[in-house]
């Protein structure tokens, strides 16, 4: 069937005009979140952030306390190993967040969370025998972050639990509630610098475990920094780790003035007392001899939020009279 000239015309124009037609317009490309990119080395690790991560794992208590510290539990979607209790201004948000597991998840748990963030507090957080390696992880897409007090070099301070939290609040995109916290532990920090001035220090064995040997605090952990500012001289800051073993001859020799006895675990603080106290290669040690025990936390003696306030707690044990 042959169709009229004048039924194809508008066919024909409506192919012109559409040829003709302006291009359409390109979506504008989104920005970046404030402060991002973010790029921050990591006990040798460099990782370029686009944006706040937004399933997030810590493992180890007191990398979930940093975060919690900054409000950021709705940036987690599980946590894991607890030593202790968490402390109670952040238990409500603790409680809503899933824990993967009592100790350290499997790697095919963590991998079930779906992170696209892994925070370990300990080295062992990132056992590559157990799968979660960085490395492994990184494979996996997902981003790490160690705790600096694991670092393979350098002895903390506290200037370097400023440094970690603020380098978790600018990974997160909340710098200024970093800040703040940061200006108030200054704060506290300045304030018993303040009272011990002048103040002699005492001489410091931490028994954290141990029968054959002692399991103690070295001079590479953020304990040893604790103990100095709450006036006291680690007796064993040259064991060159955070934590090691000393054998019970080094402890009698060194003359320690007070035991401060780290409480964690199924062994209580009873328990270890009197394991030193029936002791009778110690009976001639100060702290045995007068008794001088003092008792923190082991979560108060990591680099965590709680060291602010521990230097304060031990300092008023290590000097009652200040």
């Amino acid at each position: 069937m042959t169709w009229p000239r004048r039924a194809l015309l508008p066919a024909a124009l409506v192919t012109l005009l559409a040829g003709c037609a302006a291009p359409a317009e390109r979506a504008p490309e989104a920005k970046p979140a404030p402060g991002f990119p973010y790029t921050v080395s990591n006990c040798g690790v460099k990782t370029t952030y686009q944006a706040p991560p937004k399933r997030a794992v810590t493992m180890n208590q007191h990398v979930t306390e940093i975060m919690l510290a900054l409000g950021l539990e709705k940036s987690l979607v599980g946590t894991a190993y607890l030593d202790d209790a968490v402390l109670p201004a952040y238990r409500a948000a603790y409680d809503s967040v899933p824990v993967l597991a009592k100790e350290y998840p499997s790697k095919e748990a963590l991998l079930a969370a779906n992170p696209d963030f892994v925070y370990g507090g300990y080295s062992s957080a990132f056992a590559a025998e157990d799968g979660r390696g960085r490395d492994d992880l990184k494979r996996s897409g997902i981003d790490t972050r160690l705790n600096t007090e694991y670092c393979p070099s350098g002895a903390p301070s506290v200037d370097d639990l400023y440094r970690e939290v603020g380098e978790i609040g600018r990974t997160f995109g909340v710098p200024d509630r970093a800040d703040k916290w940061v200006r108030e532990a200054r704060t506290t920090v300045a304030a018993t610098e303040k009272r011990l001035k002048g103040t002699a220090p005492v001489s410091v064995f931490v028994y954290d475990s141990g029968d054959k040997t002692a399991f103690t605090a070295g001079g590479k952990g953020i304990g040893n920094d604790l103990i100095t500012r709450a006036g006291g001289r680690n007796v064993f800051a040259d064991l060159d780790k955070a934590f090691g073993d000393a054998t019970w001859e080094q402890v009698v020799a060194r003359k320690p003035e007070v035991v401060v006895i780290y409480d964690y675990g199924s062994t209580t603080v009873e328990q270890k007392k009197k394991r030193l106290l029936d002791d009778p290669a110690l009976k001639d040690v100060p702290a045995i001899k007068n008794r001088r025990f003092a008792v923190m936390p082991l979560s108060d003696t990591v680099l965590g939020v709680r060291v602010p306030a521990a230097v304060d707690k031990l300092a008023a044990q290590l000097h009652p009279a200040r």
